[in-house]
């Protein structure tokens, strides 16, 4: 099958691959040229434009954006604006789900389906396969079924045979109509954040098990270790991790990735702390505020993130100043 696809990031690219690996023909276009002459040495067919990438396509035309939400939907609009009646967009990307309602209303009045695709398997999805979540017209869905079983896992990681009337247990799924793919991605996402701030507040427990042998300050500013001779365990972070995947109940590929940075070093010198959110957890949010729904550990994950790029610095800075007011506390320096 033909498929065109925009956009050859981490994800793009790969995604690529895996369906030039299973027989199909890809034309790429990237705002990098650099990215589509590297799939073009692989096999794939380059275009330099819009026009030229569905120019090489045949119909009815298919094409896969895996681009930044912030650009999606003017990509998405510039793309259409060139399509003709019967012809397929996808939005491979995190966008946000009302986004893909609109997109679908609005192609859809000039005959062109759009198909909002949720799609998780990030740097591993060339050899792992990707999990993809499909939103949009039955039909169109169908008509692109030889692509999504290429990429999907499959039951053994290589893709799935086209044409199953069961598709979940294959990696894929066709949700519901526009924008129920991205809005189970979107979900998908918000319990990410909430799984990954639980494995990283337990291991800063374990982290901190030896509390009872660091020096400790002596001051009006500082809460005392009440109890020290219960906190003299210098846990190996990095065994604890890796003996948990093996027969835990909390093991999990997540868990394998963890296990694996920690092993390479276990004080994670690379990284600052700085988590960065893609918008996906804040539309979690608003969606179970909407709808009434119960979210507390996915709003405190979304809000540990914030926390973790000093986006409180201003109420902490308050909160000193308030306590220097009312008690002439100063602050600790260090």
């Amino acid at each position: 099958m033909e498929i065109g696809m925009v956009g050859l990031g981490r994800m793009g690219a790969n995604m690529v691959r895996r369906l030039m690996r299973a027989g199909h023909d890809c034309v790429v276009h990237d705002a990098n040229p650099a990215a589509v002459a590297a799939l073009v040495a692989e096999g794939a067919a380059g275009a330099a434009s819009d026009a030229e990438m569905l120019a090489r396509l045949s119909a009815p035309r298919v094409v896969w954006l895996m681009l930044p939400a912030a650009i999606t939907g003017r990509i998405a609009r510039q793309i259409a604006g060139q399509m003709q009646p019967g012809d397929i967009l996808i939005d491979g990307g995190n966008s946000n789900y009302r986004d893909a309602v609109d997109l679908a209303e609005e192609l859809g009045r000039a005959g062109v389906h759009f198909v909002d695709a949720g799609t998780s398997g990030g740097v591993w999805g060339l050899e792992r396969g990707y999990c993809l979540m499909l939103g949009g017209d039955a039909a169109a869905v169908r008509h692109i079924d030889p692509i999504l079983a290429a990429l999907a896992p499959g039951r053994d990681g290589t893709g799935a045979v086209p044409g199953a009337t069961d598709t979940a247990p294959l990696g894929y799924l066709h949700c519901g109509p526009a924008g129920a793919g991205h809005f189970v991605k979107m979900v998908h996402n918000g319990i990410e954040y909430g799984l990954m701030a639980a494995y990283a507040e337990g291991m800063n427990i374990l982290a901190r098990a030896d509390a009872g042998d660091r020096p400790a300050a002596a001051d009006a500013e500082t809460a005392p270790l009440a109890e020290p001779r219960y906190f003299r365990y210098p846990i190996d972070v990095a065994s604890v991790a890796e003996v948990w995947r093996h027969g835990s109940v909390i093991s999990s590929w997540l868990l394998d990735l963890t296990a694996a940075a920690l092993a390479q070093d276990a004080k994670l010198t690379d990284y600052a702390g700085r988590v960065s959110d893609s918008g996906e957890g804040r539309w979690t949010l608003q969606a179970a505020i909407d709808t009434g729904t119960p979210a507390p550990v996915l709003a405190s994950a979304l809000f540990q993130r914030f926390t973790s790029r000093d986006e409180g610095d201003y109420a902490n800075r308050l909160l000193s100043a308030m306590r220097h007011a009312f008690g002439g506390h100063l602050e600790k320096k260090g």
